[in-house]
């Protein structure tokens, strides 16, 4: 595996896998460094942790912060805890939206759901883990000010929850089911279970990197134009992925009669906005004189990703 310090930005599209490829394999490192063994009591608890985890994933909260710090001039090893806790809040995150209560799926990341394989009581006590474990790797990381990591846990902590949130985004979007909802708070939805904390991965970044106020808004702008990109890119690929490609249950936001954009617009018209929000992405980081390629090219990815 490469160093922190050998990940370098790409100029290529096989570079740029090679980048995702280079920061996974760092961040699943020190996620395994972090967690606690399934040995430690309660093991349990510790196990599902685990399971769910380290079962890959595309990393991409963690690699969006490292990528927008890395922009702005910040060390790997300043951005590597926050990067990780934002993957565990993610994590935690998919084990509760998977339960019964919830979106009752079966498949995660290729594998059984945590519920499934460890049961519900567990599954809910691995996600209550997970959330706080993320603040307190943030509030112990000794690479950062005391101020910063106050900073980053006020961030990570109002994206994830109410009322501009995570949790906000999926109590709208169960309100939202088995009704008919308009574009604007469709794009709520969107921007708030899966924008919030793009966006704070994004801003983690540039906050850490001590990018100035005028940066941050550019940051924000495009992480929001982001996370809304891969809302919407998951919106279709629900319908036209296989189980195999998604590593999860393909269908079932149209069998949950869920608040989707292909279930608003139909497919061609959510394939020109998804076009169209990918241009607003790009556009927005005309404002920055610090290189951007790598921030676009991530864009790119998220436009033509199948899975």
């Amino acid at each position: 595996m490469k160093t922190s310090s050998e990940i370098v930005a790409p100029s290529t599209p096989t570079g740029l896998l090679q980048f995702f490829a280079d920061t996974q394999a760092l961040v699943n490192a020190e996620l395994d460094r972090l967690l606690p063994g399934e040995s430690v009591p309660p093991s349990k608890v510790h196990g599902a942790i685990r399971w769910c985890v380290l079962a890959g994933g595309k990393r991409f909260r963690p690699l969006l912060t490292l990528a927008v710090g890395g922009a702005f001039g910040a060390a790997h090893k300043q951005l590597l805890a926050t990067a990780c806790a934002l993957e565990m809040i993610h994590t935690y995150s998919l084990i509760h939206d998977d339960l019964p209560s919830m979106d009752d799926d079966d498949l995660r990341r290729g594998r059984a759901t945590c519920h499934i394989r460890f049961g519900e009581a567990i599954a809910i006590l691995a996600g209550d883990a997970l959330q706080t474990l993320a603040f307190r790797t943030i509030s112990e990381d000794r690479e950062l000010s005391a101020v910063k990591r106050m900073q980053l846990v006020s961030e990570i902590a109002r994206a994830s929850g109410t009322p501009d949130g995570m949790v906000a985004g999926q109590a709208h979007d169960l309100e939202a089911e088995s009704r008919e909802v308009n574009a604007e708070e469709l794009e709520q939805i969107h921007r708030l279970k899966t924008g919030a904390l793009i966006t704070a991965a994004a801003r983690s970044g540039a906050i850490i990197a001590d990018a100035s106020a005028s940066e941050l808004a550019v940051i924000t702008d495009y992480s929001a134009q982001l996370g809304l990109l891969f809302q919407i890119t998951d919106d279709l690929l629900d319908i036209t992925a296989t189980a195999e490609a998604l590593g999860k249950t393909p269908g079932k936001d149209m069998r949950a009669d869920k608040a989707t954009y292909p279930a608003l617009y139909g497919i061609p018209a959510t394939r020109v906005h998804l076009l169209k929000t990918h241009q607003a992405a790009c556009d927005s980081l005309d404002a920055l004189t610090q290189p951007t390629d790598l921030l676009r090219a991530i864009a790119d990815f998220i436009l033509e990703r199948e899975a």
